[in-house]
């Protein structure tokens, strides 16, 4: 019987793993981070314009160089021109807008690149399909280490440049949409 040399192998890697007591928290790229997205918003305006204009006019040559009489330049039957303009102009105008918005849900994202201040971009999307309908959350955004939880958990509010889009496709939201002539009507009609 012949005996077979193994070469001994650790299984540590010594760049990506981590100490048994080690803290778990994202800090290099391809870690994942669950993000606690909480954005509450709510947008409130309300505006009015009222502009009225009032002109009038009037005027009447009564003597040009002679009377009348004596000329008739710039007469017609033995009167001068004469000018009576009356104009009046109303606009009033308003609009209110009432918006808000709630969003609550958990999206695990990857840290794509660290910058030199230590500072993760995170990039990641969810997709979910149900009965015909898309729905595809896509977030990006810069956060701190420091303001990662020990459960490897992040809420929304702490993500610097974040964007967060809520993309929905299917039936029932092509038939929420106005048609496709009804928006360029809007657009060019001048009423």
């Amino acid at each position: 019987m012949t005996s077979i040399s193994l070469p001994a192998q650790s299984l540590w890697k010594a760049d990506s793993s981590r100490a048994i007591i080690a803290d778990k928290r994202a800090r290099a790229v391809g870690d994942l981070v669950t993000i606690l997205v909480q954005e509450n918003n709510t947008a409130s305006k309300d505006n009015s314009t009222k502009t009225a204009k009032s002109s009038s006019i009037d005027a009447s040559i009564a003597k040009f160089l002679y009377s009348p009489a004596a000329s008739g330049l710039l007469t017609k039957n033995g009167q001068f021109p004469a000018l009576n303009l009356s104009a009046k102009q109303d606009f009033d105008g308003g609009g209110k807008i009432s918006n808000s918005e709630k969003i609550t849900a958990k999206i695990a994202v990857r840290v794509v690149d660290v910058l030199p201040n230590g500072n993760l971009v995170l990039e990641g999307r969810r997709s979910t399909s149900f009965a015909g309908e898309t729905q595809e959350a896509v977030l990006r955004g810069v956060i701190r280490t420091e303001d990662i939880a020990p459960n490897n958990t992040l809420y929304s509010y702490n993500i610097a440049d974040a964007t967060i889009k809520y993309v929905s496709t299917g039936t029932i939201t092509d038939n929420q949409r106005k048609g496709w002539f009804t928006r360029i009507w809007e657009k060019i009609t001048p009423f």
